[in-house]
């Protein structure tokens, strides 16, 4: 009898760095089940991939701004797929400017939500959900290099996933021995049009390898985490050793 794919929730899974992280684990045989606030359609190169591996998938629609919402998705998705997920990728975030001069309490409540209140509640959902005995189960939060050494840029978002860092290592120890529960943290990895191709090389020759990211690999390092039996409680931080160099700004600021 053919052994059943394992199933991943993948937060934010449908676009950008989360899609890429659901890619990577596509290939590698998982299920999925793809989130997205808005919808859930899979960006082009991830609805290319799916097609071409043939895992079974679906996607929730789910706003973790709306109250209740994030309580109701690990619900939906064991529904629909009949047993609950065995990995649990919180990827999903909410990302913009502000500074101390200008963030607003709204602000840091919406930043908040979604990017440490949902983790949490996600969480605590993935923990009581029913597993057979001997089944692994593994989160991976998805954090951010900047919290190595923070600056004042985007700093509601920065706050909430500080708030995830800090819960990362809470929860590790709290669901112990039953779920391992890790964090990669991404360098500047997906750029936006935001930045000039000269901008990007000279912000790569900032870092002490010389290099930015690639979707590749901080997709790498989610699989290692999800598979690795003995780690918990830890952080791989995926930035081409950016983080032991302090920064006046966010990147985007930076080398204009």
């Amino acid at each position: 009898m053919t052994a059943q794919a394992p199933l991943a929730l993948v937060t934010g899974g449908h676009r950008r760095l989360g899609a890429r992280i659901a890619m990577h684990l596509a290939r590698a045989g998982y299920a999925l089940a793809i989130h997205g606030r808005h919808d859930a359609e899979p960006h082009r190169f991830l609805s290319e991939c799916l097609a071409e591996t043939g895992v079974r998938w679906h996607g929730f629609v789910v706003d973790f701004l709306t109250p209740g919402a994030a309580e109701g998705l690990m619900p939906a998705v064991t529904d629909h797929f009949g047993r609950a997920p065995d990995l649990l990728v919180n990827s999903a975030s909410l990302f913009g400017e502000s500074e101390l001069a200008n963030v607003s309490a709204g602000q840091l409540a919406d930043y908040h939500q979604v990017n440490t209140v949902a983790p949490v509640l996600l969480t605590q959902a993935f923990a009581a959900a029913a597993r057979p005995d001997g089944a692994g189960a593994s989160i991976v939060n998805i954090l951010d290099q900047r919290l190595a050494q923070p600056h004042g840029d985007q700093l509601a978002y920065t706050l909430g996933k500080a708030g995830l860092e800090a819960f990362t290592r809470i929860a590790a120890r709290t669901l112990a021995p039953a779920i391992r529960v890790n964090a990669v943290s991404p360098g500047l990895t997906l750029a936006t049009y935001d930045y000039t191709p000269e901008q990007l090389e000279r912000l790569a020759s900032h870092a002490p390898l010389g290099v930015l990211p690639t979707p590749e690999a901080v997709g790498e390092a989610v699989l290692y985490l999800a598979r690795a039996e003995s780690v918990t409680g830890q952080t791989i931080i995926v930035d081409g050793g950016a983080h032991m160099r302090s920064y006046a700004r966010d990147f985007l600021h930076l080398e204009t």
